[in-house]
This record gives C-alpha cells, structure tokens and sequence, in this order.
C-alpha cells in the first residue's frame, strides 16, 4: 500500500498440555513454550509495531508464591526486547549454574515467565496516544486466583459509551473511556459473579473456604462469563484471556471480522491472528490449523480439556476482505492464491486503458505488499499472449512470413521494477515544506528501460486510500522517465467509507474517493444532496443503533466508479505531470470473485456487518461536515 495505515493488532497464544520436564527431555529445553512464543510473535510482527507483550501463568503453585508475570514493551523492536529481557533471567543461571537449565521444576519454582499458559501480543494503535499503558496484555489482579484476568485482542467496539454506561449502572468506575477498558472489566464483572455464585453454593454445602477455592477452579463456566460479557459489543474482536487459574479462552465476534486460527494435538494448544505463524512456529501442515468460528470461543481448562463453544449467536460470515488484500502476510496458502486472482481479474480493465498495445507497455509493482497481485497480473497476461498466438496460429498460418512468425512468438510483457522504496530515507524535518520535499523522495526509480513518450507504464498497487504518496512521490518519480501514459491500478476497490473495527481509517475526509464525489457532486450542481446527506445523518444520531441506515451512499449514488476514478485521477496528478494519467480499481464483484470466503466490504460497499457500523459512518460525516478533526467512535 503506498500510502501507509496503521491497522490490526495480533494476538499468541500458548497452552502447554504437558509438565514442562516434558517439553525439557523431548525438546531439550524448558523453555520450549517461551521460545514458541516468540516464533508466533515473531512472525506477525506485520501486525503491531506501536508496541508488544506477553503475560504468562504457572499452574498449581502454593500460595505464597508469584504465578503471573507480565512484561510489555514500546521499544522500536519491541518483540525483540521483550524477549532479550526474558532471556536476561536466565543469564546468570546459564553462566553460574548451568545443570539448573536442565530442571523444569526449579525453573518453575524460582523464574519468573515459566509457565504453562503464555499470551502475547502486538499492537497498532488505531487510535489514543501510544503509551506503556495502551499495550496488551492487560491485568485485572485479585488475591483470589480465579479472579484474575489477563486479556489481550485485536479488537474494536463501536458502542464503547453504552458499554461504559452498562459499567456505571453496575456501580464500577472505569479509569478511562477505551474498549480495552471495558472489555476488561465487563469479563471482569462476570468473573466475579461467577466466582461469587459458586462460592456461596459451595458454602451451603459445608465446604471449608480452602476446598471451595479448588472446586471454583475445577467449575469456572468460562462460555457462560463470556456469554454474559459480550452480550452487548457492538464491533470486529479476536481476544485471548486468561484466568489465573489457568483457564484460558479466545472468542470471535459473531459475523467473524477479526481473523483467529488454531492448533492442537496431545501436547499444546496455540492460537494466532494468522495461519502461516501456527504452520511455521509448529512445523504444522495447512489443514491442521482450523478457524476458531464465528461467534465460538475456542476454551482451554485448566484441566487441558478444549471445546469450542457458542458465546453469541453467529451472523453472516463477514470476515475481513482487506486482511486478504493487504494486511496478513502473503505467505498464507489461500491468501497468495487470492491476490495473484485480484491481479488477474485487472486485465479487462487495464488491456482497455493502453488499446492492447503490449508492445510499448511496462508493467511494474509500487509497494513490496502488490508484488503478488502483480505475478497474478503477469501470469494472466502471459496467458492472453499465448491466447493471441494460438488464435494467429490458427488464421493465418498459410500467411504468416518468417518476420511475423518470430515476432510473434516473441510477444511477452515487458515486466520491470521501476519504483523502489528507499527505506533508509527518514521524513524527519518537521516543517511542511521541507517534508513534502522529502516525501518526494522516498521512493526512487529504475532509468533507461521507458522509451520516451512512446511506452506507457502500468503501475500496481494494492489499494490507494488518501492518494498522498502517489500525488507526492511516485507520479513525481515516474513522469520522470517520460512515458506517454501513467496507469495507476489498484487491485482493492475504491475505499469509500471509514472502518471501525480495527483499520486506522476512521475519518471521511482523508479518503480520496470521498473527496472526489464531493468535488462531483459540487461541479453538477448537487451541492443540495451534501446538505440532505448531513440532515439525515445527524438525525440518524439520536435513533438507536438497530434503526440506523447507512446515508453516506448518497453521496456516491450519482456517480458511476469510472466518474469516480477520473476525479481522483485528476486529484492525485501534480500539476506539473508531462505524461497522461489514469487510476484504474478493481470492482466490487471482482474482489468478491478472488476473496469468496471474506465477504467483509464496508469500506468499499458501505455494507457494515453490525449495526454500530452504519452509526459510525452517519457519524463520520456529521463531523466531517462540521469541520470536527476526531474520529466517530
């Protein structure tokens, strides 16, 4: 993506089925789940660079003694200095006592971080300032073992103030107004009733306090807290938690917005954001890792008994297509397949753009994430070619002179890496003028290889959302080399409308298809539906969230996506840009063709999977057209 959002958290989760002397004899090591741990971590570091922790649970420790250990960090490496801090208790053991490293119990007994239950996570601040208090996983301590909590996810509620509203009349007072906050406490409220009921029936029973403590860890109804907590979120959440008893969970929202995948056999169970993670840290097989389900919370007792079970009703499946497009990695089977489909199913579109001159056409990639929709892009040309040749093969091939012939089987796209990103270069003067002089340059170019105002250039990109970058840098850099036509193409489609369930794109303003509609509909003279589209959004406010509609369509109703394309395309082109410009996007359908299984578009369609959406994006607008710079939930 040429322009850069922050987005998606990620979530590891290990749960080590056997004593750790197992994992120290069949591993060599009891350290085993630490060093997982950080593989899974490791590798979704795309997922969280604001910051990083991991808490970690031992089970069945006297009293007296620490269980829970927690440590997060905000360094640039955050994921790296977690880890070296870990490491660093075990230094001095390493070099004084070495034969301790070989005894599981000991290290248990006497370091912190060795346990059974481990939880880490990454962070991209979608919003809120980034601070030591902001990272996951967050604690919620008690002296009773089963009422501590320590949860972490990938998350965002849209009804934060009715959560906290539902806190205030449960007589609690939350610190702060975040849906960290309140999803914390909320589970933290049920924990405690839950605690409390079997407390009180254990206690009718002539239980002494002690023996009732043991039958509350053996009892904890983990599905039915989770059941009443969540009750009323309103958003896209992947959270992992743990009790301190060593009960543990990771539940899915009810239309499967946030991506969650497992793994078990006879000697853990782990849980990750991505599928690669699982299949790369437990040298595991593609069909061994499964989705956690829509809806289903994925529990582990202490007892190492795992279910999957029902915590809210599932709704139709929207899970996120931009996950697919963008944000996980491309090393996922499924998802590599997917975008090189996103690059195939741009061919129609760009074959009409340059008249199906392939002769005088280079095709190229900008950011490293379009690489793979780019190779679907050139297998699919490859096969056009061979299409042409068969096809020429057949007509003419009483006709075709030795010259011909060679030419055409020499036909082949001319495919070149032409815009680098420079990622040694830093935009760190603060003045405006001087930044945009070093944005210019961030990214630089391959010479020699365009012929002059003859060939045009096609440019890849996964999706474009404000159109900086390309107005500033890569169409700058490009015009350069003196093409005759610049065709910029995005393999996402328009991206029209705000997310709130995790993307940083929460403001209308900063999207360049929203300003190009504005700038339609005042050209034409519709300036009136502005005004309609802001009435009925502010009146949408005061309804309950169930009731709300979606009025922001309004504004693209008048347009067709290519009218669109043409205003962005003169909005993103710098004024002193020699050669022609066009933007191309991939449709609607198309994106549906490639991602079958993620269906979630709101950010393209306006198609929000829970009613906070349609509230969020009324809301965006109210404050767009009120000059109001905050974001809408």
């Amino acid at each position: 993506m040429s322009d850069q959002i922050k987005h998606e958290c990620g979530i590891a989760f290990i749960r080590l089925l056997k004593p750790l002397s197992f994992y120290q004899e069949k591993y060599g090591t009891a350290l085993y789940g630490l060093n997982k741990l950080y593989l899974l971590m490791e590798k979704q570091h795309n997922r969280g660079q604001d910051g990083a922790g991991i808490a970690t649970i031992k089970l069945d420790v006297k009293p007296g003694h620490r269980y829970i250990s927690r440590y997060r960090s905000m360094a640039q490496n955050a994921v790296a200095d977690i880890f070296g801090y870990v490491q660093g208790k075990f230094a001095d053991i390493q070099n004084e006592t070495p034969e301790l490293m070989q005894d599981a119990e000991w290290l248990k007994q006497n370091v912190s971080f060795i346990g059974e239950v481990l939880l880490g996570h990454l962070r991209y601040g979608t919003h809120g300032q980034n601070s030591i208090e902001n990272c996951h996983p967050f604690l919620r301590q008690n002296n009773w073992m089963t009422r501590n909590l320590v949860i972490a996810g990938n998350f965002n509620m849209t009804n934060v103030d009715e959560l906290l509203e539902q806190l205030y009349e449960l007589g609690q007072h939350p610190k702060e107004q975040a849906d960290t906050v309140t999803v914390l406490e909320k589970i933290g409220h049920f924990l405690d009733d839950e605690n409390q009921e079997l407390f009180d029936t254990y206690k009718k029973e002539g239980l002494s306090n002690v023996e009732i403590t043991a039958k509350i860890s053996q009892n904890l109804n983990i599905a039915n807290i989770l059941t009443r907590s969540a009750k009323n979120w309103d958003g896209g959440y992947a959270i992992s938690g743990i009790v301190g008893n060593g009960d543990a969970f990771i539940l899915r929202d009810p239309s499967g917005i946030r991506p969650a995948y497992f793994y078990q056999d006879d000697e853990i169970v782990v849980a990750a954001s991505e599928r690669p993670a699982i299949q790369t840290a437990f040298n595991v097989g593609i069909n061994s890792v499964q989705e956690i389900k829509p809806g289903h919370a994925l529990i582990v007792k202490k007892d190492g008994t795992v279910t999957q079970e029902i915590f809210r009703e599932p709704q139709e499946k929207r899970a996120c297509s931009f996950e697919r497009i963008y944000f996980s990695r491309g090393s996922d089977a499924d998802i590599y397949k997917e975008r090189k489909q996103l690059g195939r199913l741009l061919i129609d579109q760009i074959l009409t753009a340059v008249n199906s001159d392939l002769k005088n056409t280079v095709f190229s990639f900008i950011p490293n994430t379009a690489e793979i929709s780019f190779y679907g892009l050139v297998e699919g040309l490859h096969k056009h070619i061979k299409k042409i040749q068969k096809d020429t093969l057949i007509e003419r091939k009483e006709t075709l002179t030795d010259a011909e012939l060679d030419e055409l089987l020499s036909m082949a796209p001319r495919v070149e890496k032409l815009a680098i990103k420079d990622v040694k270069l830093r935009t760190f003067i603060t003045a405006d003028a001087d930044r945009k002089e070093m944005v210019a340059h961030v990214y630089d170019t391959t010479y020699g290889v365009i012929k002059n105002d003859v060939d045009t250039l096609v440019a890849v990109d996964d999706s474009i959302v404000r159109g900086t970058t390309l107005k500033q840098s890569i169409i700058k850099i490009i015009d350069r080399l003196h093409p005759k036509k610049i065709i910029i193409v995005s393999s996402a489609p328009q991206i029209r409308y705000p997310d709130c369930y995790g993307i940083d794109m929460s403001k209308l303003g900063q999207f360049v298809a929203f300003e190009a509609a504005i700038q339609l509909l005042k050209e034409r003279g519709l300036e009136h539906i502005i005004e309609d589209v802001y009435q009925k959004c502010k009146a949408s406010l005061l309804l309950p969230k169930e009731e709300i509609v979606n009025h922001v369509k309004d504004i693209y109703r008048p347009f067709k996506q290519e009218e669109i394309s043409a205003q962005i395309t003169k909005i993103i082109t710098p004024a002193d840009t020699v050669a022609q410009v066009e933007v191309i996007y991939q449709t609607l359908d198309n994106l549906h063709v490639a991602c079958p299984n993620h269906t979630g578009d709101w950010y393209f369609s306006g198609n929000y999977p829970t009613p906070g959406g349609n509230k969020v994006v009324n809301k965006a607008f109210v404050n767009w057209k009120e000059g109001s710079n905050q974001r809408a939930y």
